[in-house]
């Protein structure tokens, strides 16, 4: 059959990947940014190991994962940070034709959890996320008028706080991801990630588990306080 545009098969493999359940499953666990094993992966979807290998084959020969294999353990991660933002921005759009589920205790905690703040592949998300950007924008650090831009402060801000960004990366210096929780964009790109490498080295944020949930720290909170105005309220 012949299509009228060339991307429709394209689009349709796409879908078809993260169609499945299971995948997606694999998929938003991945949004951490760290490299999960197979086993993990199946232990957190809660299906059986053979069940993961088969999904997690399909998601990486669709372009989606990428796959390291170290001895005898696979190590499976996100493609790059074009997945991750797609993923993101897929699980935040609403589809109208789905059955809502009944929710647990344990489920919405972990939705509350997700909403205060959470690693987006490699940078925040979440309230703590958007703390962090209005805080900069407002601060003058941050432009958001004709897209996301350091401004000089900015980037003298990340060189007080002894953050390097790689200038000459391919990668965007910064851009904005639309946040599925709090539905307006997030600091992202190198800088974006640069600064959550120092929050989470500094302690100023802590992992939540296993998953991609971190929460502020005492110290964090203070460290937010005094660099950016950041309310400690806002971000508990």
């Amino acid at each position: 059959m012949a299509y009228p545009d060339p991307a429709a098969p394209r689009l349709a493999a796409l879908a078809a990947l993260l169609a499945d359940e299971t995948r997606a499953v694999f998929c938003l666990a991945l949004l951490d940014g760290r490299a999960w094993t197979a086993g993990e992966l199946a232990r957190h979807a809660s299906v059986a190991p053979s069940t993961a290998s088969e999904h997690l084959g399909k998601l990486v020969a669709g372009g989606l994962l990428a796959e390291e294999r170290q001895g005898r353990h696979r190590y499976l991660r996100l493609a790059g940070e074009q997945v991750a933002h797609l993923v993101e921005e897929l699980a935040g759009q609403e589809a109208p034709c789905a059955a809502a589920r009944p929710r647990t205790l344990g489920a919405s905690g972990a939705d509350s959890a997700l909403a205060r703040g959470r690693t987006c592949y490699d940078h925040l998300a979440g309230r703590i996320g958007l703390a962090i950007t209005d805080a900069m924008t407002a601060r003058g650090l941050l432009r958001q008028d004709t897209g996301f831009a350091l401004t000089d402060a900015g980037l003298g801000w990340f060189g007080a706080l002894g953050i390097g960004l790689e200038t000459r990366s391919r990668r965007p210096l910064v851009r904005g991801c639309l946040d599925w929780t709090e539905r307006r964009p997030h600091l992202a790109g190198a800088a974006g990630a640069a600064l959550c490498r120092h929050v989470l080295e500094s302690g100023w944020c802590e992992r939540i588990g296993s998953g991609r949930a971190v929460r502020a720290t005492a110290d964090g909170e203070r460290a937010l306080a005094a660099r950016l105005g950041i309310d400690p309220a806002t971000i508990r």
